[in-house]
């Protein structure tokens, strides 16, 4: 095993990572982007990298493997979010400990998850850093792409683009980590649209698969504007649903770890004096769950989207293509009753909410919008 072992589907780019990872490269820089859609494994590639820059090796070695999987490598620095977006406090600390000379190897690697997710003034203050890095810091960003970015960081990094990877090889990767039988390997790999994280989650987690199919479901059941207002509602019910099953046993533990480093047992009484560490992580709590809530509309919509991309592909002779290929029959009979202009216009309304909701638009009304052009 090597520090690219569990990548998938990303040859060229593990490639050119190995080779600037080598001692004597030419192409190795001070800070890089990596970019890719949703589920390709932008952070995977990350820390694949940072272990190579870490071991001195372009493979790895496993010391350095396990202190990078575990987060506990000394000259290894992550800046992640589970909230909407970073604040300026968080990306000018984590920028000030680039400075930091590496410990036990050749580098000290920054490595900022979602990237993406800074403001144009948070940009700016990681821009600083950017523009006078340390000799022996190497930067590693990772964005859906760099459009994402504010054009003076692109100037300043090498991008690195990355492909989404097949459903044979999602498949593939999920028998071989999760063990899971062939055929569920596949769907999950399928329905997930090769999104690795999602997949992992539908082959071991049948509620997500359950509430999935009750999307669909529930949106091809839609005759009447009512209809599609009251799905919108389900829907939105889902996706909290969703989001509670993914933070509320996370927020669970969290609260009583830190009731136990201040002393206190579950249940008891908070005195007055350490109320403010409480309230503190609580509303870290309900910023993650603002983002997971965000995040599981914006799954809900991507899946309402592959449905229609397949009645599209069925109106235009194509069934063989599709994904949801366990709702053929329904699929077939929508099909028929609609063509594929007006298919296409519910596509892009879809798509529209996407980028209504990332705008802070009310999700109930972006999703009731997108819904009622599904049934004009």
């Amino acid at each position: 095993m090597n520090a690219w072992s569990d990548l998938t589907g990303q040859t060229e780019a593990v490639d050119v990572l190995r080779s600037a990872a080598s001692a004597s490269s030419s192409s190795m820089t001070h800070a890089w982007l990596i970019t890719g859609p949703p589920g390709s494994g932008r952070s995977n590639m990350a820390f694949a990298f940072a272990a190579a820059l870490l071991s001195g090796s372009p493979d790895g070695d496993d010391q350095t493997l396990a202190q990078v999987e575990s987060r506990t490598h000394p000259d290894l620095s992550i800046l992640s979010t589970e909230n909407v977006t970073y604040t300026i406090r968080e990306v000018r600390e984590f920028a000030t400990t680039s400075y930091y000379s590496p410990s036990v190897g050749s580098y000290r690697v920054m490595v900022i998850e979602d990237a993406d997710r800074m403001t144009e003034r948070t940009s700016n203050v990681l821009l600083k850093a950017l523009e006078e890095p340390p000799e022996r810091t190497v930067w590693i960003l990772c964005a859906p792409s760099d459009a994402d970015m504010l054009p003076t960081i692109r100037s300043r990094v090498r991008t690195l683009r990355l492909r989404l990877p097949d459903v044979d090889d999602v498949a593939e990767l999920l028998q071989s980590q999760l063990g899971v039988d062939a055929t569920t390997a596949e769907r999950a790999a399928r329905l997930a649209q090769s999104h690795i994280g999602m997949a992992k989650r539908l082959a071991t987690d049948g509620d997500a698969l359950s509430r999935r199919e009750q999307t669909l479901r529930t949106a091809l059941s839609m005759r009447s504007v009512t209809d599609a207002v009251m799905a919108a509602a389900g829907m939105l019910e889902i996706a909290g649903d969703d989001a509670k099953a993914f933070t509320s046993e996370r927020d669970e533990a969290e609260r009583e770890s830190v009731m136990r480093s201040l002393g206190l047992e579950p249940g008891q009484t908070i005195p007055p004096a350490l109320r403010s560490q409480i309230k503190s992580l609580e509303e870290d709590q309900k910023r993650r769950a603002t983002r997971s809530l965000r995040d599981g509309i914006d799954r809900i919509l991507v899946d309402l989207l592959s449905m229609y991309r397949d009645i599209t592909m069925i109106q235009l002779g194509r069934a063989h293509a599709i994904i949801n290929r366990e709702f053929a029959d329904d699929l077939r009979r929508k099909a028929e009753a609609t063509d594929a202009a007006r298919t296409l216009q519910t596509m892009d309304a879809i798509r529209q909410a996407r980028r209504r909701i990332a705008g802070n638009v009310a999700p109930a009304l972006a999703l009731e919008a997108a819904l009622v052009t599904a049934i004009r």
